[in-house]
């Protein structure tokens, strides 16, 4: 599927799908890194989820990646599916589909900010992380990641990027973690740490686990407010080796003991801090941190990409 094509079934995809995230970190355990995903909760390996997800990111034809769009929109797909096959689109660089994710942001553009006249609740922000995922890690491909990242570096002071920048910022090389830690250290503001803090969240580079760790326990001296120190827990997660997953292991024990998160106003329906953030590593990875701190191999000191 090409070119206007794409625009037709992505906008007659919309209509039929409830607005999500645009642009998904999904990852079955392997390579010595835990499972981890927004879309699933508590995905598992052997499971009819997990089956799909290894079926998409194996996946090296953009075409047959599409079709998971066209069945979305006869009704018989899913739509996570669908967000799944968009990022894996974006991870082959495909020329061809890089040119249909510009068409799809020109048809965005020009159609205004509501251009699903039968379901107005859908906006173009709910797929353009994605088109702007593919565009970029086409633009890694021919203009080289530093090009990227100055790109991206260049809109986050004004606020011009969405969860596809970031995700692609995640996955360069060319100094951009020591440039994003860079900028986190330097902030001047609560917004602005959090911000690039959050960008943090998105490397899986292990050898941001000691400041990760550093801001869960002592989110006070980095000027991080406090119930976004989960920020750090997510990234700890997202690197996923036995040693990310211990570091928060221990960094959780350090708070309790220091009562760090025990005011009342941070939690969340019913739950401690504490509780929400043990929730959410369950939800997300399918499995305690205990055990994932069993089951995974000593770490090899890579970087995933």
């Amino acid at each position: 599927m090409r070119g206007m094509a794409a625009v037709a079934a992505l906008t007659a995809l919309l209509a039929a799908a409830a607005p999500a995230a645009a642009q998904v970190q999904v990852r079955l355990e392997g390579g010595g890194r835990a499972t981890y995903s927004e879309l699933h909760e508590a995905l598992r390996a052997g499971t009819p989820a997990a089956d799909t997800v290894r079926l998409i990111f194996g996946m090296r034809q953009p075409r047959r990646l599409w079709r998971y769009m066209t069945s979305a929109i006869n009704g018989t797909g899913s739509w996570n599916n669908a967000l799944m096959a968009m990022t894996r689109i974006a991870t082959l660089r495909d020329p061809a589909a890089a040119d249909s994710a510009l068409r799809i942001r020109k048809f965005f553009r020009e159609a205004g900010p509501y251009p699903i006249e039968n379901n107005p609740g859908v906006t173009a922000q709910d797929v353009e992380p994605s088109v702007q995922a593919i565009v970029l890690e086409r633009r890694r491909a021919t203009q080289g990641d530093s090009a990227v990242l100055a790109d991206i570096l260049a809109r986050v002071p004004k606020k011009d990027y969405d969860h596809g920048d970031a995700w692609v910022l995640g996955r360069l090389g060319a100094g951009a973690r020591d440039s994003v830690v860079a900028r986190f250290r330097a902030a001047d503001t609560d917004e602005f740490r959090v911000r690039y803090l959050t960008l943090l969240s998105y490397f899986t580079d292990p050898a941001l686990i000691p400041l990760l760790a550093q801001v869960y326990v002592r989110p006070d001296s980095f000027g991080v407010p406090r119930r976004y120190a989960v920020r750090a827990s997510d990234g700890l997660l997202w690197i996923g080796t036995r040693r990310s997953m211990a570091a928060l292991l221990a960094a959780r024990d350090s708070a309790r003991t220091l009562g760090l998160y025990a005011d009342s106003t941070l939690s969340r329906d019913g739950y401690t801090f504490l509780e929400n953030d043990s929730a959410a590593v369950i939800a997300r990875t399918g499995r305690w941190l205990t055990e994932w701190v069993r089951r995974l191999p000593a770490d090899t000191g890579g970087r995933g990409r």
